[in-house]
């Protein structure tokens, strides 16, 4: 299931997107426009500051902007960097122990297939198509 800090951020960057790439969006005017506190949307902000989605200028007129074309970046992306974790499973988690069960584990290729449809799926959808508000594929 994705989270709350997952769909805030998808909220945050669709509002971002529909801006345009120039304008500066205040933090206060995103929080109060989307229902998010401003405490819990300084914490969603920084990985995707980090990751080069975004750009903050601080001071008197700053606020923030998309860094890339809404066209490059996915949905995928932004909910990896936001989420804890993507995978179905505890064993599929990015850093897992290696399951001593996995050779005789009748499931695991489900599993795998399942969050590589989740991925793909998510990876081929684009600010830029949420922001048109054409059908999702």
């Amino acid at each position: 299931m994705i989270s709350t800090r997952g769909r805030y951020a998808l909220r945050v960057m669709i509002e971002l997107t529909e801006a345009g790439k120039d304008s500066l969006v205040p933090m206060k005017s995103i929080a109060a426009r989307q229902g998010i506190s401003l405490k819990y949307l300084e914490r969603i902000l920084p990985p995707l500051t980090k990751a080069g989605l975004i750009e903050g200028i601080h001071g008197a007129g700053g606020g923030y902007r998309l860094a890339k074309d809404a066209s490059s970046i996915t949905v995928g992306e932004i909910l990896r960097l936001t989420e804890v974790d993507m995978a179905p499973v505890a064993c599929l988690a990015e850093g897992a122990d290696p399951c001593e069960r996995r050779p005789s584990c009748r499931t695991i290729a489900m599993w795998e297939g399942y969050q590589k449809v989740t991925n793909e799926y998510f990876d081929g959808i684009t600010l830029a198509d949420l922001s048109l508000e054409k059908p999702c594929p």
